[in-house]
């Protein structure tokens, strides 16, 4: 932040909440369509998704790293976001309180729609092998 005044950084942290908000929810589309092309067994479509989430979820790391950052700057080792919407004037609070606790609940979304992605990938793996390799076990004694 040595080169950025508090209102900058500020400015930065908000910002980059509202193209996480953004860029969250064009995961979840994208997640939508993974899990739409993994029920078809398209697997062309899937790498593709992989492809553009790849670099959507580096940026929006590489955002919660700078905001961290700034935070951290700007109220101390252990501050969070919390702290700093604490400590801004009324209407900037209340802006910036509403797009964090949106981005929150998008991205327990993203997290709900992965998870519902990886079990019926992880299935559908399952499945393939034992279609391939049958299932050991299947006559042995109990």
């Amino acid at each position: 932040m040595s080169r950025m005044t508090r209102d900058q950084a500020q400015a930065q942290l908000a910002g980059d909440v509202r193209a996480d908000l953004a860029a969250v929810g064009a995961m979840l589309e994208l997640l939508d369509r993974q899990f739409a092309a993994a029920l078809h067994h398209k697997s062309a479509e899937l790498a593709a998704l992989t492809a553009e989430l790849a670099p959507a979820l580096d940026a929006m790391e590489a955002r919660r790293v700078r905001r961290l950052s700034l935070v951290r700057a700007l109220h101390g080792p252990a501050a969070a976001m919390a702290d700093l919407i604490a400590a801004l004037p009324p209407t900037a609070q209340t802006a910036l309180a509403a797009d964090w606790a949106e981005l929150e609940r998008r991205v327990r979304a993203c997290k709900e729609a992965t998870a519902r992605n990886t079990a019926l990938m992880t299935e559908q793996f399952s499945v393939m092998q034992r279609v391939l390799h049958g299932e050991e076990q299947i006559y042995a004694p109990r």
